[in-house]
């Protein structure tokens, strides 16, 4: 970022903060603790495959000509346990590039000690073996494996980032996979900028402490410049002396984390980088001696202005009238809005397949996809605008980002922070239409569970009108099975079923049964139950995703004794329903995201063989969770001389359960699955 005074000096800089000169590091490199390579600092960290034992990163800022720059470095040095742990010796370095200029990394080194009958054994990192592989357009990484990486061996790697992307801070993770003893970060700012910190995670810090300071810059000039009052106290048309020195405030931060444990991936969550600990960065302003603050940050009027002059973006959506012709037609057949919008929807998944590639923005023309008949999530949703629109239909972009993406903090308008686009269709009454043509297997105004992330931005050509738009999902997981066993004396078993699969759980179901076909699908039906063969099996409704799929088979199960057994012992539910609670762990320290409610109801009846009966019928049972959270209702009744019926209905109301609901959710599913687990007496009548 050039500075605002000499436009015409060159200048070079070194900066003295003198609070974080004095603050010992915890870590030199080339220096591993004799301990590290014993047994006894790691007893504790059996369940762990490598340990981190100090990650310690500094960032300050340096002039290089008219430009300051960032100067990330960074030290890490890590324990390998087991093999699994090997995968801690590769190492990916992201560096930002835009147009010519990219980041930097510099003073890259990396040593593997191993302990080899007794001696400490040194195997370098060669730079040749690192290598650069581009990752999104704007972002490349460079990457490295440390060498000779043994069970027990400590490996360290460090290097230097330097960026001219004032507004790309490094961000600091403390929390890995990982346990952590020890992380620490530095940033040391001048006056000259203003960055918002935001912190996240559920860990205390060992150390968060701010000191003001000073720092120097050292300045080499030449020649003269014009200008006003500004800059660093210098006056109009006055010619800088070489080596003018001058002082600047600086704030020195400092974070650490010590004994972080790893992180735990659990079921139904989003993206791990929503819950990690660590710190994110935002320039928000500069203000350089003489001149007024300048905000420079993001506001989403600004954002909206930018992306509806964006070639990629808003003025694609100007040319992506190539369908219009068919639109207009569609337009006098459907004079209903909603019906319009979803016969739109129709034409444009027919003329252009997503590729499984998520973007906001695409990385050519429309008319490119549009031609190849495929395309990423962008050209798809930015094409069935534009045919919207065509076809009279009001319909604007709504970002959002993918649930595998992260969430959107609303306080902070960053761009980074989406990766997809749908369109929006105002309705009468203020209702919202919300239209993707990424997902066939979805009826129109249902957004694809990846995009269930809480809200979306509303882009508009007048500010003022854009908002934040609730992305709470419209239709649920609905599973419901309708059964029909019949018990032999021998305890074999033989069985019509009925499912039906709606919602969410019937996209998912078409999902496979496409990915699969029908023998295969009927195949895994049966292999997740023991000796079971399935004669039969048809599919309903396969092409109609507004309806439930439906799938109907039979099974037998033969017994595995021939003799007659005068007691039989049955768990009928647990053949049709999960045997496993998801929620293994004591506590959780983020919600439960299931992305949309759950309803699992299943009705089976049970004909039991002739002259048996129910020794006992089992209790009947009520699971509430609180605040009207979910229920569970299981009831078993004798509907007629050796008939019994069993039922069991589990509804889950709400998409997302705070972690502080963890604890009664996992005993909801505890007794839920007790119950399926009640085995039947069956008996010989005397």
């Amino acid at each position: 970022m050039k500075l605002p005074l000499y436009t015409a000096a060159t200048l070079a800089t070194m900066l003295l903060a003198a609070g974080a000169a004095q603050a010992q590091e915890p870590i030199k490199f080339g220096k591993p603790d004799p301990k590290d390579f014993t047994a006894a600092p790691f007893v504790g960290d059996s369940a762990a495959a490598a340990v981190v034992l100090c990650d310690f990163g500094t960032t300050s800022f340096q002039l290089k000509g008219s430009n300051f720059q960032l100067v990330t470095e960074r030290i890490t040095r890590i324990k390998i346990l087991k093999k699994a742990g090997y995968d801690a010796a590769t190492v990916t370095i992201p560096l930002y590039h835009q147009n010519t200029n990219e980041e930097k990394i510099s003073a890259l080194r990396g040593t593997t000690y191993n302990l080899v009958n007794g001696q400490v054994v040194k195997t370098k990192l060669e730079n040749s073996n690192a290598f650069t592989e581009e990752r999104t357009a704007n972002v490349r990484v460079r990457k490295f494996t440390l060498p000779d990486v043994r069970e027990g061996a400590v490996i360290e790697y460090a290097y230097t980032v330097t960026s001219d992307f004032l507004f790309n801070f490094q961000s600091w993770t403390f929390q890995r996979d990982i346990p952590v003893r020890w992380s620490e970060y530095r940033a040391n700012i001048p006056e000259y900028f203003d960055y918002k910190m935001l912190m996240q995670g559920y860990h205390g810090m060992a150390v968060n402490s701010r000191e003001e300071g000073s720092g120097q810059y050292v300045l080499h000039t030449s020649g003269s410049f014009e200008g006003g009052t500004g800059g660093f106290g210098g006056k109009s048309g006055r010619v800088a002396a070489s080596n003018d020195i001058i002082t600047a405030q600086v704030t020195n931060y400092h974070w650490a984390m010590k004994d972080v444990p790893a992180f735990r991936d659990e079921p139904y969550m989003t993206t791990a980088d929503d819950y990690l600990d660590r710190i994110d960065f935002e320039l928000a302003g500069e203000k350089f001696p003489g001149q007024a603050y300048r905000n420079v940050a993001g506001t989403w009027s600004k954002i909206d202005l930018e992306l509806l002059g964006d070639d990629n973006f808003g003025m694609q959506l100007d040319r992506g009238n190539f369908m219009k012709d068919q639109m207009v037609a569609l337009a006098a057949k459907h004079p209903e809005v909603a019906a319009r919008a979803a016969a739109v929807r129709e034409a444009v998944m027919a003329a252009v397949r997503y590729d499984g590639t998520d973007r906001y923005h695409t990385t050519g023309s429309l008319r490119k996809a549009f031609d190849a008949h495929r395309g990423t999530s962008a050209d798809v949703n930015l094409l069935l605008i534009a045919a919207l629109r065509d076809a009279g239909v009001p319909a604007q972009p709504l970002l959002l980002s993918t649930r595998d993406h992260g969430r959107v903090n609303q306080l902070l308008p960053l761009l980074e922070r989406f990766n997809y686009v749908v369109a929006l269709v105002p309705l009468t009454g203020g209702k919202d239409l919300l239209v993707d043509a990424t997902e066939p297997l979805l009826p129109c105004g249902v957004l694809p569970e990846r995009c269930l992330n809480q809200a979306g931005r509303l882009i508009m050509k007048n500010p003022a009108e854009g908002r934040w738009v609730d992305l709470s999902p419209t239709q649920r997981h609905v599973h419901y099975q309708q059964i029909a066993l019949t018990l032999d004396a021998q305890g074999g078993l033989t069985g019509k079923v009925h499912e039906e699969h709606g919602g969410y759980a019937g996209a998912s179901a078409r999902r496979e049964l496409t990915r699969l076909g029908d023998k295969k699908y009927m195949a895994e039906l049966a292999r997740t139950h023991s000796s079971w063969t399935v004669p039969k099996f048809a599919v309903a409704e396969r092409e109609n995703v507004a309806k439930p799929l439906a799938v109907d088979y039979e099974f037998a199960q033969p017994a595995d004794d021939t003799n007659t057994a005068t007691t039989l012992y049955l768990s009928p539910l647990q053949e049709f329903n999960n045997e496993q609670n998801p929620f293994h762990h004591d506590d959780r320290q983020f919600p439960v995201d299931f992305g949309a409610a759950q309803d699992e109801i299943t009705v089976l009846t049970l004909t039991l063989p002739e002259d048996y009966e129910l020794a006992e019928l089992p209790k009947p049972a009520v699971v509430e969770m609180p605040d009207n959270g979910g229920r569970f209702i299981y009831s078993v009744s004798a509907t007629a001389p050796g008939v019994v019926q069993l039922t069991s209905r589990l509804n889950l109301r709400k998409p997302m359960y705070g972690a502080d609901e963890y604890a009664s959710l996992r005993e909801f599913y505890r007794l839920m699955l007790a119950k399926h687990g009640e085995k039947l007496v069956i008996k010989k009548k005397a």
